[in-house]
């Protein structure tokens, strides 16, 4: 399984045979100024709330791909509207799929959309792939909901937000680790805007300190999960 980070909290993942991408945004991003968005390929495009910063190359890359748009049926129904057709609307529940099972799951955050229009509830995901389980938080600060999820599953990565301001930060990430049971996080969210830069070595330093493994790749970076 492979896992490419484009700045901010899109990424790639790459198993079974598919292509997810997440929350694309890229273009307006100067960090990831060196991605070449026409060479992206994807299946599938799970979407975890219609803010700009997480949708900005939606449309454009559903039809540049020909992927398959997951989100909740208020981001769903404004993708239609740009004529996107290849849709799978969810809301809090989960889905299998030929190539694995998809839970969509609340996140605590705000969500309309770019035209201003009501965007539903935002959303993290968590993905059964390759006997791997994987949890996208999206945006959202420290949740209590987070305990539910070990009961549910025995997570092997959380890709958690870390920058703080709209969303949880480092320090929150630790905590949610341990409502998660998780030891292993790949961060999101973070130094794409003043507001939300950190030290990334102080980051990771203190993850190291309480025996947790903080995974930042550089855009562009492919990792092995």
């Amino acid at each position: 399984m492979k896992y490419t980070y484009y700045g901010q909290s899109c990424f790639l993942i790459e198993a079974a045979g598919k292509k997810l991408l997440f929350d694309p945004f890229i273009t307006p991003n100067p960090l990831a100024k060196n991605i070449n968005v026409k060479a992206i390929e994807a299946d599938y495009i799970l979407v975890s709330h219609g803010h700009g910063d997480h949708v900005a190359d939606l449309v454009e890359l559903a039809k540049q791909t020909g992927a398959t748009v997951i989100a909740i049926p208020e981001v769903i129904g404004w993708v239609q509207k740009q004529g996107i057709d290849q849709v799978h609307p969810m809301n809090f529940g989960k889905f299998t799929f030929d190539w694995g099972a998809v839970r969509m799951v609340p996140a605590t955050h705000s969500a309309g959309l770019p035209d201003g229009s009501y965007g539903g509830n935002p959303a993290g995901y968590v993905l059964e792939l390759e006997g791997k389980s994987i949890y996208f938080a999206g945006d959202t600060g420290l949740t209590i909901e987070m305990k539910v999820l070990a009961d549910l599953y025995n997570l092997d990565y959380a890709i958690l937000p870390i920058g703080g301001n709209y969303t949880m930060d480092v320090d929150d990430a630790l905590i949610a680790t341990k409502y998660l049971e998780c030891n292993n996080v790949i961060g999101v969210h973070y130094n794409t805007f003043p507001v939300i830069e950190i030290d990334t070595n102080i980051a990771a330093d203190k993850f190291k300190r309480e025996n947790k493994v903080l995974l930042l790749p550089e855009i562009g970076e492919t990792i092995t999960l």
